[in-house]
């Protein structure tokens, strides 16, 4: 059964596609945090380019319809070894902190 619930369709496949955009998208949000790390209170202003890269290189993610199919087959999978197993695989998370 590939029937979506809408906590699936809202939650739990968007929840993986932010996963993997920021693993994608990993060089502009080391980035974005080390310029945060480096200046401070001015981030704000000193940091806009890196933070309008980093944005758009996410939201390139979150708009493209094939990586939303990507990303629901990949749930569907873990979905289906979970019915299958009853045992929930923790998606590996990438090592930086945002």
């Amino acid at each position: 059964n590939s029937e979506l619930r809408h906590v699936e369709k809202d939650v739990l496949i968007p929840q993986i596609m932010r996963d993997r955009a920021k693993e994608l998208c990993s060089d502009k949000v080391q980035a974005f945090t080390k310029c945060c790390q480096e200046t401070g209170f001015l981030m704000v202003v000193k940091c806009r380019q890196e933070n309008t890269a980093l944005k758009d290189c996410l939201v390139g993610y979150y708009s493209d319809p094939l990586f939303y199919e990507e990303c629901k087959a990949e749930y569907l999978k873990q979905r289906e070894e979970y019915r299958a197993t009853g045992i929930k695989k923790k998606r590996q998370k990438l090592t930086s902190n945002v």
